[in-house]
């Protein structure tokens, strides 16, 4: 049976790409998890997550123009699937599921 729910950290990096649209490579995902997100993070991780959401469907990618600061390489850029945004919709669903109710939760975030 296929995982149905993204882990909290896809779920941050899929959120990211949608942040920032056309611009989502390594560098601006990290940047939006960090700064949005409050959460420290490396590029690798970044990009492992990538990998394993490309794998399942999730996001998919693709090289924009190679560029002088990169020595002449292409960016990869992601984008997330239809798929991946019915993950995210259901991950959002089951979290506030659980979130409900909590009279402990109730209130501004801290």
């Amino acid at each position: 049976m296929p995982r149905q729910l993204l882990t909290d950290f896809e779920l941050m990096v899929m959120l990211a790409v949608l942040r920032v649209r056309e611009h989502a490579y390594g560098v601006p995902i990290a940047r939006e998890i960090e700064q949005t997100g409050r959460r420290s993070v490396t590029l690798a991780a970044v990009y492992l997550a990538l990998d394993r959401l490309h794998r399942h469907g999730l996001v998919s990618w693709r090289l924009g123009d190679p560029t002088p600061e990169r020595g002449g390489r292409a960016k990869k850029l992601f984008s997330v699937t239809p798929t991946g945004l019915r993950a995210i919709r259901r991950t959002q669903r089951a979290f506030a599921a659980l979130w409900n109710g909590i009279p402990e939760l109730k209130g501004t975030p801290g």
